[in-house]
């Protein structure tokens, strides 16, 4: 497959990010399902020779066992891509998680992460959440200490409120902000568009998909592995279900038209809008990777992109 694989700057950085990065959430075996490692490194590698340089990992995803797999898939090459991993979600030995963004806790979790991950530096380090007790400026502080003593080289955050980006920012300049972003879910739009424009912040995106219901693989009949937790998502359920597989139909629709995919026109649509810089899609075998990067190089016309637009408010009722 030849597609012309699209990039963006890290925003004030030499760092440039393939526009769809690699989502390690599923790779670390909790909240997707069983996985298989091998799958998931190969995965890795095709993710690398299709021409995708960013994967975006966290210390929580499995509970550590995403970012080992990462730095396996990647092999000498984890030096030369973007990795992002993030602090601030802990987990304790039943596998319970909980908030913490302490100082202490954001270098116990930054050293964790360099050591599963077997570098020396983490090209960007993002707060993944706030717990609602530590003053940001603490976080922030310890996050540029650790910068300045080499760990990392950029800063971002992710599942942040307006507020709380402008009160790290007013500390030190973010790189980046990442959020929570599809057809179906618009309400981070005003914040994506005010950092991207006004503050000149990077934003990256995840849940594009909607955990795989965009893609078309799943119905109502559809079930879940162990581990799984997509049937506690409220997208999965009742009437917002039915009328999620309304907007998949149409999806569907527009994808025929183009020999496209569903997924790669959902994708698409968001890649489209003019402040986002780069989509997170979770990927776990050599397939889905393939299929992620076909989103890639092209554009929906204006007609098709209302025409989703229309469907997907409708679908929120």
């Amino acid at each position: 497959m030849n597609v012309e694989i699209e990039y963006s700057d890290l925003a004030a950085t030499e760092l440039r990010l393939s526009r769809i990065g690699f989502g390690c959430w599923a790779i670390g075996g909790h909240g997707y399902g069983i996985v298989d490692d091998r799958e998931s490194i190969e995965a890795i590698q095709q993710a690398l020779s299709s021409g995708i340089n960013f994967f975006d990992t966290a210390d929580v995803y499995g509970f550590g066992h995403s970012e080992e797999v990462l730095s396996k898939g990647l092999g000498a090459r984890r030096h030369d891509v973007v990795i992002a991993t993030k602090c601030g979600v802990c987990w304790d030995a039943a596998g319970k998680t909980y908030r913490d963004s302490s100082a202490r806790r954001v270098v116990e979790a930054l050293d964790g992460s360099l050591r599963r991950l077997r570098v020396d530096c983490i090209p960007l380090y993002q707060l993944h959440e706030h717990d609602g007790v530590t003053p940001l400026e603490e976080t922030m502080e310890a996050l540029c200490r650790c910068r300045e003593a080499g760990k990392i080289r950029f800063i971002g955050c992710t599942n942040l409120v307006a507020a709380q980006v402008a009160s790290m920012n007013a500390i030190d300049r973010l790189s980046s902000v990442q959020l929570l972003f599809s057809m179906v879910d618009r309400a981070h739009e005003p914040l994506l568009q005010a950092c991207h424009e006004a503050e000149g912040m990077s934003t990256i995106v995840y849940g594009a998909l909607v955990r795989g219901l965009l893609s078309g693989k799943y119905d109502r009949q559809s079930t879940f592995g162990r581990n799984d937790t997509r049937p506690t998502d409220a997208d999965f359920q009742g009437l917002r279900l039915e009328r999620n597989l309304e907007l998949v139909s149409d999806v569907a629709s527009v994808a025929l038209q183009y020999d496209k995919s569903p997924a790669q026109v959902a994708l698409r649509w968001v890649l489209d809008l003019p402040f986002i810089s780069s989509v997170i899609v979770g990927m776990k075998t050599r397939d889905q990777v393939l299929s992620n990067v076909g989103a890639m190089g092209w554009s929906l016309p204006g007609e098709d992109w209302q025409r989703l637009s229309r469907s997907a408010r409708a679908s929120n009722g």
